[in-house]
């Protein structure tokens, strides 16, 4: 089979495309045909040894999979049945979904929505089950009328909030310091988009917020809780610029700011199914086109590069059957 395998190098991860064994797909009862694939900042940060994302060399990389069921082992699904594997252990403990065939416990596996294609999972992907789930909990909690701010919203995950929130008739403004970014964020949905401003170091900013998405982290993080409304929630799906936050409590005590932990790792049946339908009908087909690319396998590692590199635009899907 052909893979993108994540080896040691020096001590640390490297990718390439090869070919593997049967022992390289891992411990499961059920067996993919894998279809597509996507390219995530995750799969970027493994592939280039940036961050040990993989817990053990050698290991197939790629954090998710769509594809067709070859054997249904416990799952009770039918052959031929579309299915993705998103949010589970994928290229950090288990091989993941950059091969030809993937085999995980039937547990993990969610059937498409019907009217949802494997390439449109793929297109979608983490980043855009992760985005899913941060409306989601914004919607949970509920957000006062006003604005929602979408930080790093020239990446996957920001296009796709940016898509559902606008969708939902939420006024979105959209951060990228990219300027090739700002078609597409219209397309999605952005009634604004603009750069960072000075960020400055008051504890508490002009209130501006009745929710946001973000994606960055580091001082943007702290800049979008000191300027939230009274209120507003955040939710945080990503660390683009670092893990690392220095804030005060004064957004949380005085103003109400909810902040609200984004991980979509072994999320429940329900809400898996949830999330996905979410997609299907919050993001139009004619735009998540217009946000994806497709690459073949062979591609795979110069785009991981563009990701690792935050030079990535939209999305990016692998294509990793041959006949898909």
């Amino acid at each position: 089979m052909k893979a993108f395998l994540l080896e040691d190098s020096d001590g640390r991860a490297r990718g390439s495309v090869c070919e593997v064994g049967e022992d390289a797909l891992g411990e499961g009862d059920v067996l993919i045909r894998a279809e597509y694939s996507s390219v995530n900042y995750k799969d970027g940060l493994a592939a280039s040894g940036k961050a040990p994302i993989a817990r053990s060399l050698p290991l197939v990389g790629g954090c998710d999979v769509s594809g067709v069921i070859e054997d249904p082992g416990s799952s009770n699904l039918a052959l031929g049945t579309a299915v993705t594997v998103t949010g589970a252990s994928l290229s950090e403990k288990h091989p993941g979904g950059y091969c030809e065939y993937v085999r995980v416990p039937a547990s993990w596996v969610t059937p498409l929505p019907q009217g949802m294609d494997t390439w449109t999972a793929s297109a979608f992907g983490t980043a855009g089950y992760a985005a899913a789930l941060a409306v989601h909990k914004l919607n949970a909690v509920g957000l006062p009328d006003g604005p929602v701010a979408v930080t790093g919203a020239s990446g996957g995950a920001g296009l796709l909030a940016t898509a559902l929130l606008s969708g939902a008739g939420r006024e979105v403004i959209a951060f990228s310091r990219k300027e090739s970014a700002v078609e597409l964020l219209r397309k999605a949905g952005a009634a604004e988009v603009t750069s960072y401003p000075d960020f400055g170091t008051r504890p508490l900013e002009k209130s501006r917020w009745a929710g946001a998405v973000d994606v960055v982290g580091g001082p943007t993080l702290d800049w979008v809780l000191r300027s939230a409304g009274t209120g507003a929630s955040v939710a945080v799906i990503g660390n683009a610029t670092g893990n690392k936050l220095q804030t005060n409590v004064l957004p949380l005590i005085l103003r109400g700011v909810n902040v609200l932990g984004v991980s979509v790792t072994f999320l429940p049946d329900q809400l898996r199914a949830k999330l996905w339908g979410d997609l299907l009908e919050g993001v139009d087909r004619a735009l998540l086109q217009t946000l994806a690319q497709t690459v073949a396998l062979d591609q795979v590692g110069q785009a991981l590069e563009q990701i690792s590199e935050g030079n990535a635009l939209g999305r990016t899907v692998v294509r990793i059957g041959g006949n898909c």
